[in-house]
């Protein structure tokens, strides 16, 4: 089969190895249809990833079809559409022991520090399986991996029913993120980002308050958007000193802010003005299974909108052309697909 290898930053190998074919009782063949890249995956091709090594196979965004599964496989079949969590973890440190294994002590992270999916043909156990609809596009299945992040970061919150929140970011998770906010039953979602094509691509996904912060001000633009209400929750996507800043500065005392962002350079945060206004910051990262289900579950009903995030596709073969075409286009892309 082919596989794609990043061999340094900047350069893609195409290599033919065996394909996999013998499962364990507990384990899935799946043929790969699509893998979405991702800003991570970016940052890997720019040699910035701070824990990835070379080489390395990429791919942990994607959507497959069923090809065999292990006799003791219960919940999947063959011909049925799947992606899968790339997470491997321990099972036995503290955060695994009490169900938070997404904070595994010894994760790696298929496409990172383990192989990924730049390839015809995967194996993964049943645990990590999610099956999704026939209804479902292998593009939007290959989706559910950042929906998930939306689903996870958002379900960190005290809850968001009835609550203004601000998502600082409108890159394709910040946008996930905000339509999750909505979906959770938030009074006003605004999102904010320096990009009007980003800007655009969110009300194109039904986030009606928008804030160009190049243009207007970020506490201008809270005040025209939520009045003397303020917001109460906010979620910092964009992985930039000032977003946290401003997000910070300007939440409700006794507020939220969340983070999922990743940093290039490690924030400074002022922690006298968190103590003295009793603001709770939590970090979110990635997703759990139920995240997957939920995310899942949202796409399918038409509650999560993801078809304005696809900007492009390229076959297999032209893997590196896709990396170059995110780095000319600057931020007129949103999601690009690799097709297999």
């Amino acid at each position: 089969m082919k596989q794609a290898i990043m061999i340094k930053p900047g350069s893609i190998e195409f290599r033919d190895v065996e394909a996999p074919c013998k499962l364990a009782p507990n384990e899935i063949l799946l043929k790969i249809k699509r893998i979405g890249i991702c800003g991570s995956d970016i940052h890997v091709f720019h040699g910035e990833h701070p824990a990835t090594s070379y080489p390395v196979v990429q791919g942990h965004e994607y959507s497959a079809t069923i090809e065999a599964v292990g006799e003791a496989v219960k919940t999947a079949k063959v011909g049925q559409r799947a992606t899968a969590r790339p997470q491997l973890v321990c099972g036995k440190c503290g955060p695994c022991l009490r169900g938070q294994y997404n904070a595994c002590e010894e994760l790696k992270v298929q496409g990172f520090q383990a192989p990924g999916v730049a390839q015809e043909y995967f194996i993964v156990p049943e645990d990590r399986l999610i099956v999704f609809p026939d209804s479902m596009s292998f593009e939007h299945g290959a989706m559910i991996e950042p929906a998930a992040v939306g689903a996870h970061s958002t379900s960190i919150s005290r809850g968001l029913a009835g609550k203004n929140v601000v998502v600082s970011g409108a890159g394709t998770i910040g946008n996930l993120v905000a339509q999750f906010a909505k979906a959770r039953g938030a009074k006003k979602v605004l999102i904010t980002d320096i990009s009007d094509f980003k800007l655009s691509k969110a009300h194109e996904c039904g986030i009606e308050n928008t804030l160009n912060i190049l243009k207007t001000p970020f506490a201008e633009g809270i005040k025209d958007a939520f009045e003397s209400e303020g917001y109460q929750v906010g979620f910092e996507s964009a992985g930039v000193q000032a977003s946290l800043d401003v997000l910070i500065a300007n939440v409700e005392k006794g507020g939220e802010v969340i983070i999922l962002g990743v940093y290039a350079k490690n924030p400074t945060v002022n922690m006298y003005f968190v103590g003295e206004h009793e603001l709770n910051l939590f970090g979110s990262m990635m997703y759990r299974h139920e995240d997957y289900q939920e995310a899942t579950s949202l796409i399918s009903n038409g509650m999560i909108i993801l078809e304005p995030l696809i900007s492009k596709h390229f076959p297999f073969d032209q893997y590196l052309d896709a990396y170059n075409y995110i780095g000319e286009s600057g931020d007129k892309v949103m999601k690009v697909m690799v097709d297999l």
